[in-house]
């Protein structure tokens, strides 16, 4: 007979242990650290959209460390570069588009804690979302296990990354977008063309055109994810 806490709460008990231990685990996995406090790397993962308890003062803590460690490992790579050649690489390694790769890389998207409308509206699937998160995360590690621990994980997570990135990735709308200003077309129309699926895991369809050029649709678990695959659809036909 369970005599203990877990005994007189029941199920609400073990609901909580089970959330805790998924959490504290995948951090483990994911950061190579077992957390103490894993309600810290809870509010990491949480968005704004979900209440007050959320990431975004973590996210302030983890873009400086993140800045400060990359700004080192340069400094250490590149003992010949000029300071604007070191900018740039420094820009394009802590870009939310680069914290978004990652991001996704580590599987983020699959834990992010949304509130309901920001989880239909696609943020699971946003680079600001995924980009914050990562941020927010290295915050989280800065604050239970220090400098050291946060450095080593930032250098194993970009570390394919440092010596290639040297001007921030675009993302498929942004260079849609450019190509038809530089090309004197107007800008791409993006259209919600369907959403299938049960509500917890619908499936949404985009269209994008350009006026006088052409169109393109894909699908995607998110509109925002729609969006970007049309956009890459659409620049593979004006190759």
């Amino acid at each position: 007979m369970d005599l203990g806490l877990g005994g007189a709460l029941g199920a609400d008990w073990r609901n909580f242990l089970n959330m805790t231990n998924g959490v504290a685990d995948w951090v483990e996995r994911t950061l190579g650290h077992r957390p103490k406090d894993p309600a810290l790397f809870e509010r990491a993962l949480t968005h704004s959209s979900r209440g007050e308890d959320h990431y975004e003062r973590l996210e302030f803590l983890g873009d400086r460390v993140l800045g400060l460690t990359i700004a080192s490992w340069l400094y250490e790579l590149f003992p010949d570069e000029p300071e604007g050649k070191l900018s740039r690489r420094l820009n394009a390694l802590v870009s939310g588009e680069t914290c978004a790769e990652v991001a996704r890389e580590l599987g983020v998207g699959d834990r992010v804690i949304l509130g309901k409308q920001a989880r239909d509206d696609g943020a699971a699937d946003s680079d600001n979302v995924l980009g914050d998160i990562t941020e927010s995360l290295i915050g989280a590690l800065y604050l239970e296990a220090g400098l050291e621990t946060a450095s080593a994980f930032i250098r194993r997570a970009w570390d394919e990354r440092v010596d290639t990135h040297d001007s921030a990735p675009k993302h498929p709308k942004s260079r849609l977008q450019e190509w038809a200003a530089a090309n004197d077309r107007k800008a791409p129309v993006y259209q919600l063309t369907s959403r299938t699926g049960p509500h917890h895991a619908p499936t949404f369809v985009v269209e994008v055109s350009i006026k006088g050029v052409g169109e393109a649709s894909a699908e995607g678990l998110s509109k925002q994810e729609a969006e970007t695959e049309a956009a890459k659809a659409l620049l593979e036909q004006l190759k």
